[in-house]
């Protein structure tokens, strides 16, 4: 007889054992880690993953889908549910950097898997579905300076996010507020606001830009 499986209590495992496996990831590298690394973070045995996930590529390809997506869900709602433009630009800033240590391990693992990606065509997919998600993200916050030429702004939000992010790993010693200061710099720019410290009776504000 067939054991019976609670859907719910599934669920639950699974995000347990994805979560073991992107911390796995993240001290192992993406290329290095084994299913028996990702089984001792978990404390379960490989063939627990394997019933989970069939495969070692098909345990790591649902890690990377959880946490991309969870970034990019996460930094939706934050930036839908905050009342200004001002609190929509410092809720994506915030969710970009969140925590020295969530920020280090998000970056490591995501450029651990575009390096990947850049080898395999099925990790390139998942790559680019990524992408296309956090850029809907970043047309919404590119469209608080007006829709024309919101693509090219959204574009450009994200390439200063990743260029920050490589520079956060390679830091020594980051400083996290010091980064969501330049990402808020350089998105201000971008959106043709006036520098956070700029008086705003003389060039305006944000909210009637």
């Amino acid at each position: 007889m067939a054991r019976k499986v609670n859907p719910i209590q599934d669920r639950a495992r699974r995000a347990a054992l994805e979560k073991a496996a992107y911390l796995a990831i993240y001290e192992r590298g993406y290329a290095g880690v084994t299913l028996a690394d990702i089984a001792a973070h978990a404390g379960v045995s490989r063939g627990t993953l394997v019933y989970h996930f069939g495969s070692r590529a098909g345990l790591l390809a649902a890690v990377m889908r959880r946490f991309s997506r969870t970034i990019a869900v996460a930094t939706r709602r934050a930036v839908r549910l905050s009342g200004t433009p001002e609190g929509k630009l410092r809720a994506y800033v915030d969710n970009q950097f969140y925590g020295l240590v969530n920020t280090r391990r998000f970056y490591t693992v995501s450029l651990d898997f575009l390096a990947a990606a850049t080898r395999d065509a099925e990790l390139m997919t998942m790559q680019r579905a990524f992408l296309a998600e956090s850029l809907a993200v970043d047309l919404e916050l590119a469209r608080l300076a007006g829709s024309a030429g919101a693509e090219g702004r959204a574009r450009l939000l994200r390439a200063i996010v990743e260029g920050l992010s490589v520079r956060f790993l390679a830091d020594p010693d980051p400083d996290l507020a010091l980064y969501r200061a330049d990402c808020m710099t350089g998105l201000r720019a971008v959106l043709g606001w006036p520098p956070e410290n700029a008086d705003v009776r003389e060039q305006g504000s944000p909210e009637l830009a």
